[in-house]
């Protein structure tokens, strides 16, 4: 188990292409087609040509955008970047809603490498008149840290491994938004979170390509947000859904900040999220 925890530890600072635009709908800087690149045989291959990130830095970013829309200065906050309205990933908040009246209209969610609670920020307000909520983010240490120093409450919750997570909450729902294709054994990962059986598995803001297998390239981040390149996937969608072994797939949704790009050239690619239920619950 001491394995699944040790995948933390490389985790990409939330920041994605979405940073570049506050609407998916809106027409994508010429520079974005340049962030994403390559077909890299191997991880190590693809690290090899980055220079990794702040990890420190993207951290205060971070908390001190959340701490804004805690404190009510600010209203939504996505990829340490501030918006002066809630943007929301409706095919998520209609899944959590599903899971919650499945479950006598209550809810506790898992939110694997879920950064210092944007999500639960993004989604409260639709979720407030639940019977109960819990909210728990395994994410790095240092976020941990942060987060319970900084936004820990009754009902969100930080823990820097699954296992602990579980020994003390029953989670009916897995999300993972934005984290799986951050990764260098996603699948591998993935396999042991089903095992798991969740009742219900929510995927948001996944990288897609229209290739026959999955490509591995290398995400630049442009200087002006921080300098930094690490490995990034764009997994094929029909080899990435048929991993959820005995669950069932209610629907799909695009994603809310994220359009498509034509990667290398060649590939379209997209984000894209899923919902799961388990069969037999």
């Amino acid at each position: 188990m001491s394995h699944f925890k040790k995948l933390l530890k490389p985790f990409v600072p939330p920041v994605v292409l979405s940073v570049f635009r506050s609407h998916k709908n809106q027409p994508v800087p010429s520079a974005s087609h340049e962030i994403f690149s390559g077909d890299f045989k191997t991880w190590e291959e693809a690290k090899k040509v980055t220079v990794g990130y702040d990890n420190a830095g993207i951290l205060d970013k971070c908390k001190s955008a959340l701490l804004k829309v805690k404190s009510g200065e600010a209203v939504y906050e996505r990829d340490s970047v501030l918006f002066d309205q809630i943007q929301y990933s409706w095919g998520l908040l209609c899944g959590l809603q599903h899971a919650a009246i499945q479950n006598g209209n209550q809810l506790c969610v898992l939110d694997f490498g879920g950064s210092l609670g944007s999500s639960y920020y993004q989604n409260r307000d639709f979720l407030k008149e639940l019977k109960h909520v819990e909210w728990c983010i395994v994410e790095q240490k240092n976020f941990v840290e942060c987060g319970k120093q900084n936004f820990e409450n009754d009902q969100l919750k930080f823990y820097d491994s699954i296992e602990e997570c579980m020994a003390k909450h029953k989670p009916n729902v897995l999300l993972l938004s934005g984290v799986l294709q951050y990764l260098e054994f996603p699948y591998r990962l993935l396999k042991h979170l089903i095992s798991l059986q969740f009742p219900f598995v929510i995927i948001d803001r996944t990288a897609l390509v229209e290739k026959e297998t999955d490509i591995l390239t290398v995400q630049v981040v442009p200087e002006s947000i921080y300098k930094a390149s690490y490995p990034a996937w764009f997994f094929n969608e029909d080899k990435f859904s048929s991993g959820f072994g005995n669950y069932k797939k209610l629907g799909s949704f695009e994603s809310f900040c994220d359009g498509s790009i034509i990667l290398n050239s060649t590939y379209k690619a997209y984000w894209k999220g899923f919902i799961f239920s388990r069969i037999n619950q």
